[in-house]
């Protein structure tokens, strides 16, 4: 799975799948009973070395967009950077803080990823959903709980396979460019990396807390925390899961002693 998540890290999965559209997905979990887990870019997601026995999904062939009634119709597939420039191109305001979000639509829902002071969910109207058996649904919001970099369903046999989005018809203040300029000046670009590992725990933030633990540049095996944003952990020399996961625990134990506060990833490992 190394080749599938941005981290460039991961064991192997006993099967993989690749659906070419809905009906093809569809139609596999109709015939499926092994354990699933749905991808897309994988830049939010660490697979341990053990692997997964299962059959790993990546939706990322599901990626139309268009305008419905003024809403944008976004298949889990599409990327998020795809979704702010398609939204500015429709003369549509408030998705500029997408273009920032290395993921796509399905792992935006799935964690409500947010940036520049936005949340996903915001702007979520509603969302089709499919479950394990093979049926399609329509969800609202309201059906959700929907938290910071958090989203608990109540049937958490469905996944997402597509979302209705209702963005602004005023202008924005926010400029694509201007926010992916302020992200390269501020982030590791161009180094495998899974974006932000921790949420900021109420009333502080991840990096702050890490770097005033002297722990930027520290190493564990070929997994480094980012000298350029203490948020960041890189791999910076061929590194095994084992080694993102011990340096993850190393921080995590290395700020509660410091400063008595947990740190929870907003990495999902599996």
């Amino acid at each position: 799975m190394a080749s599938h998540c941005s981290l460039r890290a991961g064991g192997l999965a006993q099967d993989f799948f690749m659906p070419a559209n809905t009906q093809a997905l569809i139609n596999f979990l109709k015939s499926n009973v092994r354990p699933l887990l749905f991808i897309g870019l994988g830049s939010n997601l660490l697979i341990r070395d053990q692997g997964f026995n299962g059959v790993i999904v990546k939706l990322t062939q599901l990626k139309s967009v268009e305008i419905n009634q003024s809403c944008i119709v976004a298949q889990a597939g599409v990327t998020l950077a795809k979704l702010s420039r398609f939204a500015q191109e429709n003369n549509l305001h408030g998705a500029e803080f997408l273009s920032a979000i290395p993921g796509t639509v399905g792992g935006a829902l799935a964690m409500n990823a947010g940036a520049f002071g936005a949340e996903f969910w915001q702007f979520v109207k509603c969302v089709h959903t499919v479950n394990t058996s093979g049926e399609s649904f329509q969800r609202q919001p309201a059906e959700f709980e929907i938290n910071y970099r958090n989203i608990n369903a109540v049937n958490a046999d469905e996944y997402f396979i597509a979302a209705v989005l209702e963005f602004n018809l005023t202008a924005s203040d926010q400029n694509i460019q201007q926010l992916l300029q302020k992200r390269n000046d501020s982030q590791p670009m161009g180094l495998p990396s899974c974006g932000s590992v921790f949420k900021n725990p109420t009333g502080h933030y991840a990096a702050e807390l890490i770097e005033k633990s002297d722990l930027k540049g520290i190493c564990i095996g070929g997994a480094c925390v980012s000298n350029k944003h203490a948020n960041f952990i890189i791999n910076q020399n061929k590194a095994s899961a084992t080694d993102i996961e011990s340096l993850i625990l190393h921080i995590q134990q290395t700020v509660k002693s410091k400063f008595n506060i947990n740190l929870e990833t907003e990495l999902k490992i599996i």
